[in-house]
């Protein structure tokens, strides 16, 4: 799946499904791209990820169809630059809170007339060589995602959603339950009614809306509340649990 593609499909109201990668494993994006689903986000924000490691993760997951998404470590120029100098398909920003939060990332992720990135086309974005089109084929192709994960976020969310050049505001149940309170809790009422008044928000101004979850009962749930890029849990997780379960359903006789 090409990034334009990708971002057109969403755009054309389509819903994707996503999980995050914590390992540095080409074969792991390989697998999830195999398994059928349409995006995986290369965590740098929670996970020892690097600029040098998603290169060839990038590379793998556009081999099979799976667009490639960077959630950088911070709201910060030099990193949403280089993930997306990278060839991935988007770029996810956590932590915003306010206008200015998302006024920043913007101006970071899109070249001019929207924002001011930085410019080489001589990277793998440009194909090594660039082109005359090369700064709006990456405004019209590169996915940009913020990410609302607090309770200040939710109370700003009208005046965010006001900036062009957004594509998906995503939710983070975990740090909106912290910020709650109720750290963990999110599934908890207070959690859920954030969530859904952002979603409502998303249906008034035309915004994507995307959410994570950690199985296929509450990824189900928020999809019906309008939610089109779903994010379903963590891929070192799954692999986890799968073994876990895989475990406790092994008879294995007792030694004692």
């Amino acid at each position: 799946m090409s990034a334009n593609s990708f971002r057109d499909r969403l755009l054309d109201g389509e819903t994707s499904v996503g999980t995050f990668q914590l390992l540095d494993s080409a074969m792991v994006s390989e697998m999830i791209g195999v398994a059928g689903m349409d995006f995986v986000i290369y965590d740098q924000e929670h996970g020892p990820l690097t600029a040098e490691t998603t290169l060839k993760l990038t590379a793998s997951a556009q081999n099979k169809d799976l667009a490639p998404i960077v959630r950088v470590r911070e709201n910060r120029e030099a990193e949403i630059q280089r993930a997306l100098d990278l060839g991935a398909a988007g770029v996810q920003v956590p932590q915003i809170e306010t206008r200015s939060d998302a006024e920043a990332a913007v101006e970071a992720a899109r070249f001019d007339p929207l924002g001011s990135r930085g410019l080489s086309q001589y990277v793998r974005a440009g194909e090594y060589t660039g082109s005359e089109s090369y700064t709006q084929e990456q405004n019209e192709e590169r996915l940009l995602v913020i990410q609302v994960e607090g309770k200040r976020g939710v109370e700003n969310i009208d005046e965010i959603l006001e900036v062009e050049g957004i594509d998906v505001v995503f939710l983070g149940p975990y740090d909106l339950s912290q910020s709650l309170g109720i750290p963990g809790e999110v599934t908890h009422e207070r959690v859920e009614k954030l969530m859904q008044r952002v979603c409502e928000s998303g249906v008034e101004t035309d915004t994507i809306v995307g959410a994570f979850a950690d199985n296929a009962e509450i990824a189900n749930k928020w999809i019906n509340a309008g939610v089109q890029y779903l994010t379903v849990g963590v891929e070192a997780a799954h692999f986890t649990k799968y073994l876990e379960n895989l475990v406790e359903d092994i008879d294995i006789p007792s030694t004692g």
